[in-house]
């Protein structure tokens, strides 16, 4: 189809439908993107040539797409859930500032490594929600605290949730995850440095940030380099996770040595007041890393695992204008090796191993924590499967390959990888979420940068980079975290704070971004 500003236009409007309603109108990513579904539906079926065929197979494969996805999504809550219900979270979250009086470290431990931790297993939400009291009763304001935990995990929501966001990246662009985690990781590890940055100076000042930078140096390269290692080596589920782990391993002992000034609460027992052990807590993250390692690592146990796979052929289509799709087999989803499978196990064991512990109060737990896993993932649900069957009607009728060409023509190749990050960040603000910018503008980005001549992993990692940063700062996350302090109807102040500070790390992903493209 030729290339003129109407048909620019056209291709870009179910993305500009969904980003305006939700700035514009306020509306959830559900019903934005059940909207921007619907109109790329009828632009499909009109202006851009296609057929019933063609919107068929397009919806067929975003289903595949979109339950690769949902299927970490359900199992990741219901994972935390259960480790919330048996008061694991809160234990880990009280325990870790006694290890020392330093504010500044206090807050570095809190809300920059255990606010990731839950970014790594749960995420969607949690994170700010579990951590901002924390942070209030350690006597941090009620703007303080929705600050620092939203900034500090920032670097950690694409490998996040078990990898959700990273695995609709590859979902929607096509390219497998060992071709682009490793500048993924990369460009994230620096995320992670300024990330605990942001968090010492909001916490004490820049006195604070100051005496804080041999331990950010410390623990930040231990996350940083181990979420790149684990991603690197093909277990990108477990990047974010493993890395607040190391974090947390590696901030406990900075904090214990001579190297940190603070002093430290010996008395306190590893228990808290109803009997819970820190050590039968942090037993449901081990078994995860253990079982997640085995099934990647054991190849007689990863064929096992992926034995039964569902998976479907789809023909070949094309519209009126000649824009063609090849026949190609949809996304193979394994039953019982997936990331959710093993999110599924790892809660299973330790819902039997806090039950047995005594650790719930209610004899109907079960069927509570399936009932809060229902009423937190019906919404995000809905948003991914109407998003993701938006990009694919974009992708197979030719208006994602129309957008990037109109980009590429506008800009230079080498200012847009300066942009590419901010795009992921004005996807993620909009939609609230590092995945559904990923779903958006991935392939646009991908396509764009092959029209450019530019390497498309490295703009990719600029994408999700950008847009796991500017996720934590999406009005949607803020006004739940606001919620859990007493801030509600207050979060005007604390999003324009945000949007300063926040905005800080994106600027040193856009330029990092920037260099590695131009040494590509």
């Amino acid at each position: 189809m030729e290339l003129n500003l109407v048909n620019w236009l056209l291709a870009l409007s179910p993305v500009l439908t969904v980003l305006g309603l939700m700035v514009g109108a306020g509306w959830g990513g559900s019903k934005a993107g059940s909207a921007g579904f619907l109109v790329a539906l009828a632009l499909a079926l009109t202006a851009f040539g296609g057929d019933a065929n063609l919107v068929l197979v397009a919806i067929g494969k975003s289903v595949l797409l979109a339950i690769d996805v949902l299927y970490i999504v359900w199992m990741a809550l219901f994972f935390y859930n259960v480790t919330n219900e048996a008061g694991a979270v809160a234990l880990i979250g009280r325990s870790l500032p006694r290890l020392t009086s330093d504010r500044a470290a206090q807050s570095l431990l809190i809300s920059w490594v255990f606010v990731s931790l839950l970014q790594g297993v749960g995420g969607f939400g949690v994170p700010v929600a579990v951590v901002a009291p924390l942070l209030v009763g350690l006597g941090y304001t009620a703007t303080q605290s929705v600050i620092m935990a939203s900034l500090g995990h920032g670097w950690a929501v694409t490998f996040g949730s078990l990898g959700t966001s990273f695995v609709a990246l590859t979902a929607v662009t096509g390219l497998p995850g060992e071709t682009l985690a490793h500048d993924v990781a990369l460009i994230l590890g620096l995320a992670c440095l300024i990330s605990g940055a942001l968090v010492a100076y909001v916490s004490a000042g820049w006195s604070g940030f100051l005496r804080s930078i041999p331990m950010l140096g410390i623990v930040g390269a231990a996350m940083g380099l181990t979420q790149w290692w684990i991603a690197s080596n093909g277990i990108w589920t477990l990047g974010a996770t493993s890395g607040a782990l190391a974090g947390a391993l590696v901030g406990v002992v900075y904090v214990l040595s001579p190297l940190h000034r603070g002093s430290t609460n010996r008395t306190r027992s590893a228990r808290d007041d109803r009997g819970r052990s820190l050590v039968l807590a942090l037993a449901a993250y081990v078994i995860l890393l253990v079982m997640a390692f085995a099934v990647n690592l054991i190849e007689p146990l990863e064929h096992l695992m992926d034995s039964v796979l569902i998976q479907f052929e789809f023909p070949a289509v094309a519209t009126s204008f000649g824009w063609a799709v090849p026949a190609e087999s949809g996304r193979a989803i394994s039953v019982f090796g997936h990331a959710g499978a093993i999110l599924f196990y790892a809660g299973l064991i330790a819902f039997l191993l806090y039950r047995a512990a005594g650790y719930f109060d209610s004899s109907t737990v079960w069927r509570d924590i399936w009932s809060k896993v229902r009423k937190s993932a019906i919404k995000s649900t809905v948003s991914i499967l109407a998003l993701v069957a938006m990009a694919s009607l974009m992708s197979h009728t030719g208006m994602t390959q129309i957008i990037a060409r109109g980009i590429s023509e506008t800009f230079d190749a080498a200012i847009y990888p300066l942009f590419a990050p901010f795009i992921g960040t004005l996807g993620a603000f909009m939609t609230g979420s590092n995945t559904n910018s990923n779903v958006v503008f991935g392939a646009l980005q991908q396509e764009t940068a092959s029209l450019l001549g530019l390497s498309v992993p490295i703009v990719l990692a600029g994408q999700t980079a950008g847009a796991s940063l500017g996720s934590v700062l999406a009005p949607a996350k803020v006004i739940v975290g606001c919620s859990t302090v007493g801030l509600g109807g207050q979060e005007g102040p604390v999003i324009r704070r945000m949007l300063l500070l926040g905005l800080v790390p994106v600027l040193f992903v856009a330029l990092f971004t920037a260099l590695r493209a131009a040494g590509a």
